[in-house]
């Protein structure tokens, strides 16, 4: 029996249990057996779900058998207003992007792709396999396995042209996911109360992290075509800032790709600056209709902090992400991510390596171009056709999102509200500013689940606007 069958006993047995009084003997695992036509083993998953939840209690060789209801009583926590005192800084809430949905939403907010968009036969052979090797039970070298951090490296040398030394392994460190990726460069590149560039809008994750690292964000102006690179300019003149933080290829929300002569005037200001690019390449395994071609393999001096994630491609599960630094920031970042997590789960970097060390790996990527492609038309065609009024500025060849700008008397807020009332998640653009929007925004993804829905959700979208007189 599946997941399903299980969550069907637990709502049976919830509403049993309701109109049983406390400490009622449960029916026999014999007849819920008959009663739900389930397997033993779903009976039992479905009530170890309820011992979990507190609802029933098991007593070994006795039986099952409904708790006793404690009155809830109010706690009062305000001591630890006085305990915990003044935050020493204002750290923004996690993204509504992540936020759970019901199962018959239809669902445009998420950051990661549906689970149909994931090598699922490569990852659940990859955990087998690692569950046979010495991986559960060895402690992974602080800097990472060494086969995953030559691969790392290998990738990215792979893009070095002709005259450009390509990293070796050991600039490569593995870190628990990108997000600590940025938090560990942020930290031990730039430092609490100092400046850092930033590209607006960006990645939301990278705007907590900043806030985390107490780095002190400056926006740099950016749109389709990546930051401008006169903003950037006086951005590092009047800052003096040691670092830049950027997505050149398919960035969140945006879409954009550098064209090179952004790529060669970033690099000419981050080395006459003496400063860093903090690449980071979420998305470089969802390329479209074009190769994302690092920055980071172009420069060979240690000016580009390269940080790699294989989250979203592999698996929500796998959290496993690589950062290549050159020189004595290499050892600045190393020490600041053993100091923070000591080591990554040699679990997960041997089931990460088995994944993308596969030839079946590269198939599935060529597959999952085609069918972000068909996504990315179908969201993009029922945005022009349910929401004349909003303006695609340019459709993305990669990532996963559409960054779609609404007229300007948009009530976002409420729209965001309609829209979830009437069963479409949506994100608001707002939280990919490190500063104030420069006009209200909706970043859709079309990688998330039932793309056959989207029209119909764009068509919510387009009606909830209407209400505020903003569509025809």
């Amino acid at each position: 029996m599946n997941e399903d069958s299980s969550s069907r006993i637990v709502a049976g047995l919830r509403e049993w249990i309701a109109a049983a009084p406390p400490g009622a003997r449960l029916p026999s695992t014999r007849a819920m057996v008959a009663h739900y036509r389930a397997s033993p083993v779903t009976v039992q998953k479905a009530l170890r779900t309820l011992v979990s939840q507190g609802i029933v209690e098991s007593r070994p060789g006795v039986g099952t058998f409904t708790r006793a209801i404690r009155v809830a009583r109010p706690n009062n926590y305000a001591w630890q207003t006085a305990a915990l005192g003044s935050p020493h800084r204002r750290v923004p809430h996690l993204s509504g992007a992540l936020r759970t949905t019901p199962p018959d939403a239809i669902a445009l907010h998420s950051g990661y792709p549906d689970r149909d968009l994931l090598p699922q036969r490569l990852v659940r052979s990859a955990f087998s396999r690692a569950a046979r090797s010495d991986a559960p039970v060895n402690v992974p070298p602080a800097a990472g396995l060494p086969e995953l951090r030559a691969w790392f490296a290998a990738e990215l040398g792979a893009y070095a042209p002709v005259g450009v030394a390509p990293p070796a392994a050991s600039d490569a460190i593995v870190l628990p996911g990108s997000q600590s990726g940025l938090s560990t460069a942020f930290r031990a590149l730039v430092g609490a109360g100092q400046p850092l560039l930033m590209e607006s809008p960006s990645y939301w994750g990278a705007i907590l992290a900043a806030a985390q690292a107490g780095v002190q964000v400056v926006p740099v102006p950016s749109d389709t075509h990546g930051p401008d690179p006169d903003e950037l300019a006086r951005a590092f003149e009047q800052t003096g800032a040691r670092a830049f933080y950027a997505q050149p290829n398919f960035a969140n929300p945006t879409g954009a790709q550098w064209p090179p002569d952004v790529v060669d005037r970033v690099l000419d200001l981050v080395r006459t600056h003496g400063s860093f690019l903090i690449e980071d390449d979420w998305a470089h395994d969802f390329g479209i209709t074009t190769e994302p071609v690092p920055v980071a393999a172009r420069d060979d001096g240690g000016h580009v902090v390269y940080v790699r994630s294989l989250t979203k491609s592999v698996s929500p599960a796998v959290r496993v992400a690589g950062i290549v630094a050159r020189g004595p920031a290499h050892e600045r970042i190393l020490t600041d991510a053993q100091t923070q997590s000591l080591y990554v789960s040699g679990m997960l970097q041997v089931t990460a390596f088995e994944v993308v060390s596969q030839p079946a790996w590269r198939t599935h990527l060529r597959q999952l171009r085609q069918q972000l492609a068909a996504r990315r038309d179908l969201l993009a065609d029922a945005v022009r056709e349910h929401v004349p009024s909003a303006h695609i500025e340019a459709v993305p060849r990669g990532g996963l999102n559409l960054w779609v700008r609404l007229p300007d008397t948009t009530d976002l807020p409420s729209l965001v509200r309609d829209c979830e009332a009437a069963g479409v998640v949506i994100a608001a653009g707002d939280e990919w500013f490190p500063a104030e929007p420069t006009g209200p925004y909706l970043r859709l993804n079309y990688s998330g689940p039932n793309p056959g829905a989207f029209p119909e959700g764009v068509q919510i979208i387009g009606q909830m606007l209407s209400r505020q007189g903003l569509e025809p």
